[in-house]
């Protein structure tokens, strides 16, 4: 998924406020955990996979004792019956200002722990829709995103050679197979940079939670390695 204004607006955040880069990181932290709880609870109880998903986030973070407690009391916080999506989006947005970056990515790790268990289930998909409309992301952008996921987590930790299908590959770029040599480097150049993580941290993405964006850049690098290998075969 393209951002045309990403470059201007990473330009024009760099020179934000140390105070307000840690303000954002802050927000992103406590959004995600909350909507993290909000997800799995969704389809009417928080499954093992999903709890487990969570707890996988929050141990490859590396926090302290107290920042595990507090993480563990937002997704808490997220499933319970009081819980308001609405103001917890819109806080998070305002503190984000016209930054599309993070709410992509928050996005992604929603989608990841939609995926845990048993794939995307009708109200897990309508609850990201709900989140979606709210952060701007409408739902042609969003049934991409959810395509391009699915497609990518088909390529972790796996080699170009695996017997993961070129369709595949093709999906997780973003693109069709009838895109030129062109289009899909642009295409792999483009998701490259959208999970860099110096760039997501300038963001305002607490660096630990890179991780996730990390090993999603691994699975891209690996679905283009492929379209390349198969391209050259039939040259």
């Amino acid at each position: 998924m393209k951002y045309p204004f990403f470059g201007k607006l990473l330009k024009t955040f760099q020179f934000g406020s140390a105070k307000n880069t840690e303000q954002i990181r802050n927000s992103f932290f406590e959004t995600t955990f909350l909507l993290l709880g909000y997800m799995a609870k969704v389809d009417g109880r928080i499954s093992k996979s999903e709890s487990d998903y969570a707890d996988q986030i929050i141990t490859q973070m590396a926090m302290s004792t107290e920042q595990r407690q507090h993480a563990t009391e937002l997704f808490r916080q997220g499933a319970g019956s009081a819980f308001e999506l609405e103001p917890v989006v819109s806080a998070f947005l305002n503190r984000c200002g016209p930054q599309q970056l993070p709410q992509h990515t928050l996005l992604l790790f929603l989608i990841s722990l939609a995926q845990a268990e048993h794939g995307i289930v009708p109200s897990e998909q309508a609850t990201l829709v709900r989140i979606a409309r709210l952060m701007g992301v409408d739902a042609a952008q969003l049934e991409k995103l959810l395509h391009m996921a699915n497609a990518q987590q088909q390529f972790h930790h796996r080699s170009p050679q695996s017997a993961t299908s070129i369709e595949d590959a093709y999906a997780a770029l973003g693109v069709n197979s009838n895109a030129s040599d062109k289009e899909v480097t642009g295409a792999w150049r483009q998701q490259m940079s959208e999970n860099d993580p110096d760039k997501l941290i300038a963001m305002g993405v607490p660096k630990a939670m890179t991780n996730v964006a990390t090993e999603r850049a691994q699975e891209i690098q690996t679905a283009y390695e492929m379209i390349k290998q198969a391209r050259a075969a039939m040259r």
